[in-house]
């Protein structure tokens, strides 16, 4: 039985929505149909997918990968042989609490204080233990943002399993200065997640990406991306399911006007 769709409470263009959940059905089927997806499967999530550590290694020896000294990265499993190589090579990571539901909704993980070995601290169980838990003003401006995706463009264009939280961790962290418009965004995905320039549906609130890893080759997609979300939260576009489901959300709303 398949579980509810993440994109159940998502505002927006119906036909927009029904384009996307019909693009991350034929990339589930096609990740499952190849076996290129780890337990639990790959439908209904950010997929964990074969090659995830030669994906992340693959980053690990870029020059952007070096430059960086602070991470942003999504929590799902996918990402976690990179969340492991950032905290080996000594970068701070800050990875968000999953579907941003605590009043700090995000984990800090101090390379130099930690409870476990970085594999397990890069875990969702394990930053329990090894992580300390902050609001978004604790956090310092990175110099690479990791971000989990069901399917993405060769022009960038992202799509997530459909509950909007990556778009809101990054116009959250857009509206509190932490990333600026050079802050590099990068994906790991399988070959198969990966679609030819203007398949993937966004709408305007979607932050794409500049630089796709996968276990086989870099995509720099930064000349062909569209542009990035230009403001903050775009309340108009939440829905009031959503924005209770968010104890952040719920906070900064008494203060938009």
């Amino acid at each position: 039985m398949r579980g509810r769709r993440h994109d159940h409470d998502a505002g927006g263009d119906p036909e927009l929505l029904a384009a996307k959940a019909e693009l991350r059905e034929r990339v589930w089927t096609a990740l499952t149909e190849a076996k290129a997806s780890r337990f639990p499967g790959a439908r209904n999530r950010i997929s964990n997918f074969v090659g995830a550590e030669r994906a992340a290694q693959r980053l690990r020896d870029t020059e952007f990968w070096r430059a960086a000294r602070t991470v942003k990265a999504n929590p799902d499993s996918a990402q976690l042989p990179v969340r492991q190589r950032a905290l080996e090579d000594g970068k701070t990571v800050y990875m968000a609490v999953p579907r941003l539901a605590e009043d700090d909704p995000f984990f800090l993980l101090d390379p130099d204080d930690l409870a476990d070995t970085p594999r397990r601290s890069a875990s969702i169980s394990g930053a329990t233990r090894s992580a300390r838990r902050v609001p978004v003003t604790a956090l310092e401006p990175v110099d690479l943002v990791v971000s989990g995706c069901v399917a993405v463009g060769e022009d960038g264009a992202r799509l997530g399993k459909g509950g909007g939280f990556a778009d809101l961790e990054f116009a959250l962290a857009r509206e509190a200065g932490l990333i600026g418009p050079d802050t590099l965004v990068v994906t790991t995905v399988h070959e198969l997640q990966v679609r030819p320039p203007g398949a993937v549906p966004t709408s305007a609130h979607d932050a794409p990406v500049d630089l796709i890893v996968t276990p086989d080759r870099v995509i720099d997609c930064r000349t062909a991306r569209t542009q990035r979300p230009d403001g903050g939260i775009r309340w108009s576009e939440l829905t009031e399911e959503k924005i209770a489901a968010i104890p952040l959300l719920r906070a900064l709303r008494p203060h938009v006007t």
